[in-house]
């Protein structure tokens, strides 16, 4: 994996919606924590706003799965800072936290392990149809036969089910219920956390049920969730997944696993390309064909510029989870002796 994110936090296995009730006004919190617990959630009701397909103008591509990736990478980010700024020692976090959250951190690892199989497999796919490009280089008649083989075989990859990612659904559903989990003691601090941590874990759930549904074409695990507007990004969030989770059920089924537009748009030229070069009519000479392989080119590269931008951010993600795994132990292990056994055998098992 790539591009390590240091000394930043992943997706905590906190309460579900442990303070429905907790206005932002509460009188409970200090002016301090007030603005801190604010600023981070306005910075994620922002986030959200710039995901929504309104604003972007497109859902499901690539570029925009790359931009939720990206945003979620942010939002862990954030919440190493918010840590830091409430300055609450790890040795305040309950046993059974750190159970859930070692728990939910190797499934966000298997997750991202799932995406980034997948995104080698439509690499591997992306191999196919340069292989057949190459080929149509070429006048003669035996390197059309090798192209139209090189397309039908891309066409069976593609539609091929990728048992890595067979699971997936189910981390999903785990990670769902992770929602429901141990609340936070009595502490201003600790509710000021968990509020915070409550807004990851849904970006999370979000974003990673928008990638299965997207590499997988099913709609079945999109991400269902009714927020309260006691938070300040309860109103962007609640936007948000509407319009995608709407555009995604409205899209025109292509027959292929994935549903995303850049590898929609290679299939279609595939379509239009192979006819032509299997009737065996067909030269590179000719306007029809020669236009369908620079259709064809021009989608493959769009497709492999976004499979690489993707996979960097995918990376990206890891590496912030597997950080923080480390960077969590490690601070038992220095500060909380007693813990850091009970989390080592956790571990172990």
């Amino acid at each position: 994996m790539s591009r390590p994110h240091e000394a930043q936090r992943p997706f905590f296995p906190f309460g579900k919606n442990p303070f429905r009730m907790l206005s932002p006004k509460s009188s409970q919190l200090s002016s301090k924590l007030l603005a801190v617990l604010n600023n981070f959630e306005e910075t994620l009701a922002e986030r959200f706003r710039k995901l929504d397909p309104k604003e972007t103008g497109h859902v499901l591509s690539l570029s925009w799965m790359e931009l939720a990736m990206k945003s979620l990478c942010e939002t862990h980010s954030d919440v190493q800072n918010l840590i830091t700024a409430l300055e609450l020692p790890v040795c305040d976090w309950e046993d059974k936290w750190m159970d859930v959250y070692l728990d939910i951190s190797v499934k966000l690892l298997d997750i991202c392990n799932a995406f980034s199989s997948e995104i080698s497999r439509l690499n591997q796919g992306r191999l196919m149809l340069q292989c057949a490009l190459h080929n149509l280089e070429s006048s003669s008649s035996e390197q059309f036969v090798r192209s139209s083989s090189s397309l039908d075989r891309w066409g069976q990859h593609i539609s091929s089910r990728n048992p890595r990612f067979e699971n997936c659904g189910s981390i999903l559903e785990s990670l769902m219920e992770s929602l429901d989990l141990p609340k936070v003691k009595n502490s201003a601090k600790g509710k000021v956390l968990m509020r915070a941590m409550y807004g990851v874990k849904v970006q999370t759930l979000f974003v990673c049920s928008v990638f299965v549904a997207a590499f997988s074409g099913s709609v079945k695990k999109l991400f269902e969730l009714s927020v309260s507007d006691t938070y300040l990004w309860g109103l962007a969030f609640s936007n948000l997944l509407t319009s995608v989770n709407s555009s995604i059920r409205n899209r025109p089924s292509s027959g292929r696993m994935a549903i995303f537009k850049e590898l929609e748009a290679v299939d279609a030229n595939v379509k239009k390309l192979s006819p032509l070069i299997r009737s065996g009519e067909g030269t590179v000479e000719e306007e029809s064909v020669r236009s369908s392989v620079s259709n064809l080119h021009r989608s493959v590269d769009c497709l492999s510029q976004g499979l690489d931008l993707l996979e960097r951010e995918v990376d990206g993600f890891f590496q912030i989870v597997l950080t923080g795994r480390d960077a969590l132990l490690s601070n038992l292990r220095a500060n909380c002796p007693a813990s850091a056994q009970m989390q080592k055998n956790n571990v172990e098992r």
